[in-house]
């Protein structure tokens, strides 16, 4: 069985090669990315890497030509495009990364869009699973620049604690989907194990770096400009806490926060 795997270089589909590969599965993996030279060193030996564009759904024709499997992040590129392309491929199943704000903020123009496309998946006559994590440990690499320079965080709501989730987690239930029985048909939202504040996600880096990160509040109209123009377009000001499926599907507990900023110290440093 082929897997193609979209976002082969990013936060989840780096993990979810690793994870595949790991399984003894590397044969069976297709690896997209926009550009083979650079992303081969990130990839698994003997995992496939193939380019392909997700904005040009006409550029993925090679890279999904036998393929059985999908692993798709909603909101990269023309969504529906790629999913027309991989129907036309002969695709079965697509594991699509939407997002939780389709349960909590169904208001928002990103859950709207991401509702659109889980729709449009569930529709097309393939398989389908939907994963709905809330936001990513990995997000708090925005400040990376802060701390490294400064030893500072300036983030809105300070004190609004958020089940924020490892990414390795969204790839782990990623991985059961793709490979085992019972998820297809499935809509998974995923969380961390325990709601952290910005406030304490800075003390956590603070603890791993050996030095004092200080976390200083801002207002919502300093905050919008800098966050718009990294996550391009709507702001989410918080998330509702859900029930945590990432250890009833992988078998596994959830990661908390503390082990992510342990992983990925050197980011800051």
């Amino acid at each position: 069985m082929t897997m193609v795997v979209t976002g082969a270089t990013g936060n989840i589909g780096r993990e979810l090669l690793r994870q595949l590969y790991a399984d003894g599965l590397g044969s069976g993996v297709r690896a997209l990315t926009r550009d083979a030279g650079r992303a081969g060193a990130s990839v698994p030996d003997g995992i496939e890497v193939v380019e392909g564009d997700l904005g040009r759904p006409e550029s993925l024709k090679s890279a999904l030509a036998g393929a059985r499997s999908l692993f798709l992040i909603s909101g990269v590129g023309d969504d529906a495009g790629v999913l027309d392309a991989a129907r036309d491929a002969g695709v079965e199943h697509v594991v699509l990364v939407s997002s939780i704000t389709v349960e909590t903020h169904p208001h928002l123009g990103p859950a709207q869009a991401n509702l659109a496309v889980e729709r449009r998946l569930r529709k097309s006559g393939m398989e389908w699973t939907v994963l709905r994590p809330t936001q990513f440990a990995s997000n708090t690499l925005w400040w990376a620049d802060s701390v490294r320079d400064a030893s500072v965080v300036r983030v809105p709501y300070a004190d609004i604690g958020l089940p924020a989730v490892h990414p390795a987690d969204i790839a782990s239930v990623a991985r059961a989907a793709l490979t085992g029985p019972g998820h297809r048909g499935r809509t998974y939202p995923l969380t961390g194990p325990e709601q952290i504040t910005p406030r304490q996600q800075a003390g956590e880096l603070g603890r791993v770096l050996g030095r004092e990160v200080a976390c200083v509040g801002i207002g919502r109209e300093a905050a919008y400009g800098p966050m718009a123009a990294t996550m391009g377009g709507d702001v989410n000001d918080a998330l509702l806490t859900v029930h945590d499926t990432v250890a009833r599907v992988t078998g596994s507990p959830a990661r908390p926060y503390r082990r992510w900023a342990e992983e990925n110290a050197d980011a800051f440093r």
